[in-house]
C-alpha cells in the first residue's frame, strides 16, 4: 500500500442524515410524552460518521453523498464545514428535505433507538470526476447505501489499486455485487448474508466472495477476524462504562480506514493491531454523548 503517509487522504461514498440524538431516562412508551436531559444535532450516517472520524484523527476526508439543498440542508452542511470534511454533494439541486434520523439514547445503559428512512430518497449517479478522486486517496470507505453510486466507486478504486472498505452495518441490496471488489469487511452482528447466522459463517461466506480481510465486532465482545491464510482469530476491545454507543461502528470505521491510508494493516498482524486501535477509537466515543462529543472531551493520539 506503499509508505506511512503524514495526513492520508480518504474517500467515503454512502449515506448522509441529519441526526437528531436526545439523551433520555427511557424510551417513552405509546402516547407518553418524555422530556430529554440532553440533546444534540449533528451530520450523520455511516460513510458520514466515519469521514468525521478520519478528519479528526488528522486525514484528509471526502464524502461523495446526497444532501441538497432545503434548509435543513444547511445543518448538515455546516456541521461538515466545522469537521473539516470535504462535501461533493450529488443531490444539491433537490429541494426537499434531507433525511432524518431520530435517536434516542438510554441515559443508563448507553443504547439507542434509531429511526430513519436512510437512502430511500435518492438515486446518484457517480460524479464526473471520480476517478480523480479515488486517485487522490489512499483508501475508499463504503457504507453499501446508494448501491449504483457505491458499484462505481469500488470499480474505479480496482483500476487504480486503491484499497477498498466495507462498512457491513446490515446486509442491503446491492451488497453481493460490491462484494469482489472490497479488500477490508468490517461488520456488525446484524450483517446476516443469505445462509449466514453465526459470524463464523459470515466470515466464511465473506472469503469465499473475494474479500481477502473480514471481521465481525460484536459489541463489547472480542472482534472475530480472519486473513487469507488461517482460522479466525480474535481481538479484545476495551470494556468502559457506556455513556452512547451510537455512531461507535462508523466512528470505528473511520480510525480503521485512518490506519489503512497510513498504509498498516494488510498483513495479519498489522490488521490485528489497526483493529485495536480503532477499536480503542470507537471505545472511548462511547463514554461521550453523540457522535461529536468524544472529540473534544477525549484526545487521540493518531500514533496509537
Amino acid at each position: 500500500m506503499g509508505s506511512e503517509i503524514d495526513s492520508p487522504a480518504g474517500l467515503f461514498v454512502g449515506l448522509c442524515v441529519l441526526d437528531i440524538i436526545q439523551l433520555v431516562d427511557h424510551v417513552p412508551q405509546p402516547n407518553e410524552k418524555s422530556t430529554a436531559l440532553r440533546q444534540t444535532v449533528a451530520a450523520g450516517g455511516p460513510a458520514t460518521n466515519a469521514a468525521v472520524a478520519f478528519s479528526h484523527l488528522g486525514g484528509s476526508a471526502t464524502l461523495i453523498t446526497g444532501v441538497g439543498d432545503h434548509p435543513l440542508s444547511a445543518g448538515i452542511k455546516a456541521d461538515l464545514r466545522d469537521t473539516k470534511v470535504r462535501l461533493v454533494d450529488l443531490a444539491k439541486d433537490h429541494g426537499d428535505p434531507p433525511t432524518v434520523s431520530t435517536v434516542m439514547v438510554t441515559a443508563r445503559s448507553g443504547e439507542r433507538a434509531v429511526v430513519s428512512k436512510n437512502a430511500g430518497g435518492y438515486d446518484l449517479d457517480p460524479p464526473g470526476n471520480l476517478a480523480d478522486l479515488v486517485a487522490r486517496s489512499a483508501v475508499v470507505h463504503i457504507d453499501g447505501h446508494h448501491p449504483l453510486l457505491a458499484e462505481a466507486a469500488v470499480v474505479a478504486a480496482r483500476r487504480l489499486s486503491r484499497p477498498i472498505l466495507l462498512d457491513g452495518g446490515s446486509w442491503k441490496p446491492g451488497t453481493q455485487a460490491l462484494l469482489p471488489y472490497v479488500d477490508v469487511a468490517v461488520c456488525s452482528s446484524n450483517f446476516h448474508p443469505p445462509g449466514t447466522s453465526a459470524p463464523e459463517e459470515v466470515l466464511s461466506f465473506l472469503r469465499n466472495a473475494g474479500v481477502s480481510w473480514a471481521a465481525v465486532t460484536r459489541g463489547e465482545e472480542e472482534i472475530l477476524w480472519q486473513g487469507p491464510e488461517g482460522r479466525p482469530r480474535t481481538v479484545p476491545v476495551p470494556q468502559v462504562e457506556s455513556t452512547d454507543t451510537l455512531g461507535a461502528g462508523d466512528i470505528f470505521h473511520g480510525a480503521l480506514a485512518f490506519e489503512l491510508a497510513r498504509g498498516q494493516g494488510l498483513d495479519s498482524s498489522g490488521f490485528s493491531q489497526a483493529l485495536q486501535r480503532a477499536a480503542s477509537v470507537a471505545a472511548m466515543a462511547c463514554r461521550s454523548f453523540g457522535t461529536r462529543s468524544w472529540m473534544v472531551e477525549g484526545r487521540v493520539d493518531s500514533r496509537l
